[in-house]
């Protein structure tokens, strides 16, 4: 799948500007306001508040850092918060201090598109301004979502990958994130009809679920391989669990007969795919996911959009984005990393 000029310049950029965040394990972190420019001004600094799934999750160090780093830009104050595990009530009191606090705006990924909305729905009453990212809630419920990729895009290079590797024939498995989250079951939903419509010799026997925990995982990874003998792919459309997967079979006797791809970072697969283990995976850019949640936040303060279709603003470095249909705005498509061009990226 290619990238357009834009995304892949920005992705190439990172061979020399990207860094992982190593430690997000406390309640929360603080960036203060920083120099540069941003894209307009704001009277008074803007505050905004990231609250991912979970914290000490490498791929949301990443897409928070990306919103640390674009706060910075416009002169804001930057806090990150989040409960420990990915749980939809855990996020609940975060948000509710978030309002009390009178914070400008808060960045969510959703553990649920529904069990959050009544608190979100508080904070929007109280000023805040909500954006959602990576996983959204129901629109009702948020000004703007800021989506990694489409997900017709992000299903079906999961679904390519899987098949080429596997002959187009035989039986695969699904390793999830949580039942509830919203992104990995838009994404599920259209892999198999992806599946049903193109593919009719593979068969999926299972979807399960690793609930973005890293033991949970591994420990699904391994009771698949023993409840389905004949597995030739697992596809995990989250970063916790390719990684997972991916350490299972790399010490086991399935190495190089069954194939692991779908969504992580380069420095989580890196080795796997150098052993041999994983061939391709696939995903955004979650730095810049973060770094345009902030600056469309910052856009939603200031009153220079609103959420509705057709509203446009600069992202910094980014450039101008669209406000499409149902208040979202869309990053670019998902890159697939290979053996060939895995070195050129850290993150």
């Amino acid at each position: 799948m290619k990238l357009s000029k834009r995304r892949l310049g920005t992705l190439g950029a990172l061979v020399v500007s990207l860094s992982l965040v190593t430690s997000a394990c406390g309640g929360s972190s603080d960036s203060g306001s920083g120099g540069g420019s941003g894209s307009g001004g704001s009277s008074g600094k803007i505050s905004v508040t990231f609250l991912p799934k979970n914290l000490g999750n490498p791929y949301f160090d990443t897409s928070d850092k990306g919103g640390a780093t674009a706060v910075k830009e416009f002169g804001g104050t930057y806090k990150q918060v989040g409960p420990a595990e990915a749980t939809p009530d855990g996020q609940v009191p975060f948000i509710n201090t978030a309002a009390q606090q009178g914070t400008k705006a808060l960045v969510v990924s959703a553990n649920d598109p529904k069990a959050i909305g009544s608190a979100l729905t508080q904070a929007k009453s109280a000023g805040t301004k909500v954006v959602t990212f990576d996983s959204d809630t129901e629109p009702q419920y948020r000004d703007l979502f800021v989506n990694q990729a489409s997900a017709d895009g992000i299903a079906k290079v999961q679904v390519d990958m899987v098949t080429k590797q596997i002959g187009d024939s035989g039986e695969i498995a699904i390793l999830s994130a949580a039942a509830n989250a919203t992104n990995q079951n838009a994404w599920i939903k259209l892999m198999k009809a992806d599946l049903a419509k193109n593919h009719p010799h593979v068969k999926l026997d299972a979807v399960v679920y690793g609930n973005d925990d890293d033991q949970t995982s591994f420990d699904k990874t391994a009771a698949l391989l023993q409840s389905y003998p004949n597995l030739k792919g697992i596809v995990s459309p989250t970063t916790v669990g390719i990684a997972a997967a991916a350490r299972y079979i790399s010490t086991s006797n399935y190495k190089g007969k069954v194939a692991v791809t779908g969504l992580g970072t380069p420095n989580q697969m890196r080795k796997y795919v150098k052993d041999g283990t994983v061939q391709q995976f696939a995903l955004w850019n979650p730095e810049d996911l973060g770094y345009l949640a902030a600056y469309a936040a910052k856009a939603l303060v200031d009153g220079k959009i609103t959420g509705k279709q057709g509203d446009t603003f600069t992202a910094g470095k980014l450039g101008k984005y669209t406000v499409g249909a149902d208040g979202t705005v869309l990053l670019g498509d998902p890159f697939v990393f290979d053996k060939g061009n895995i070195d050129k990226f850290n993150f």
